[in-house]
């Protein structure tokens, strides 16, 4: 499965090893919780769910969630991917991070490495994103990656602003980026820039 390096990010692909930390960092913090479906901390049996619809993701349509470790840190400390937007043809970016590293440009580091991905490597034609409308860093994580405001929606049972960037309007930042796909045996030239 491919994996992408930034300047302080490494998306790789979960394992059920990441349970303790995953469910640490995301699935027990109300904080994060908060802002992510379903609104409020669940059990790490949830987050053992969680972990294998990510995988199974993974396997049915070839994209997902990324585990996002922390390279100078050396910790996993959240998610970020592209997925299928519920009961939708459409694809959402879709992140979560540990609080204690928020206000860092971390987020947006992660989503324009997935946008890119997106664009560049599953030939996506559009990239949509969803955030509760209280939720105005995750808006400002959109807006830097490019997105526009659409329109109020619901989705996973919560009242959501709904943003969308399409392959025409796309532009690349120059940050760095390094995928690495075993499976292709191949590694894209690094891109040194504003990270």
């Amino acid at each position: 499965m491919p994996q992408i390096e930034t300047a302080r990010l490494r998306l790789r692909m979960f394992t059920f090893g990441d349970l303790d930390d995953y469910h640490r960092q995301i699935f027990s913090d109300p904080a994060v919780m908060k802002y992510l479906p379903p609104g409020t901390s669940v059990p790490k049996e949830k987050t053992r769910s969680a972990l294998g619809n990510i995988l199974a993701h993974w396997e049915h349509y070839g994209f997902g969630l990324w585990a996002v470790a922390h390279k100078p840190l050396g910790q996993l400390i959240g998610h970020c991917g592209l997925q299928t937007l519920q009961n939708t043809g459409e694809v959402e970016l879709a992140y979560g991070l540990a609080q204690a590293l928020w206000g860092q440009g971390l987020a947006t580091e992660a989503a324009k490495a997935c946008v890119r991905f997106g664009f560049e490597e599953l030939r996506l034609e559009r990239i949509v994103a969803i955030a509760k409308a209280e939720h105005i860093a995750s808006q400002r994580v959109m807006i830097k990656v490019g997105m526009k405001y659409e329109k109020n929606a619901r989705f996973y049972n919560l009242d959501v602003v709904y943003y969308a960037i399409s392959r025409s309007t796309y532009q690349p930042d120059g940050s760095l980026y390094v995928l690495r796909d075993d499976s292709l045996g191949r590694v894209t030239p690094q891109e040194r820039g504003r990270a």
